[in-house]
């Protein structure tokens, strides 16, 4: 079993910046998938980054250029570093994890950007 903890959200400023933190219950290095998702009022759960425990990563077309994932696999926290933010980036953002086959979500972090 997994439990995933998201800390960082707040209200941020357009074009500004916000640091996103998800604790794992679990050694980082020994989850092979993980991932930052975002759920905006009346729209469908969006993917924002994704990380294999390889190194690999992926951002979708809406935020590559402006969001970095990252892990410490000495702190056990996935990262998701969030510049140049965007209205249209406020959500609650939530962190996912892949282990034995099953999927563990984070309770979310709320995010508004806003000036």
């Amino acid at each position: 079993q997994v439990q995933l903890v998201e800390s960082g959200g707040g209200v941020v400023q357009p074009g500004g910046s916000l640091r996103l933190a998800c604790g794992t219950s679990r050694s980082i290095s020994d989850i092979y998938h993980m991932a930052w998702y975002r759920q905006a009022p009346g729209r469908l759960r969006e993917l924002v980054a994704s990380s294999v425990n390889s190194g690999s990563t992926y951002y979708p077309s809406s935020v590559q250029g402006r969001f970095t994932i990252s892990r410490d696999n000495v702190k056990n926290i996935l990262y998701l570093q969030m510049d140049s933010v965007k209205p249209e980036d406020t959500a609650v953002y939530l962190c996912q994890a892949d282990y034995n086959q099953r999927q563990y979500w984070g309770q979310g972090t709320q995010v508004t950007v806003s000036s």
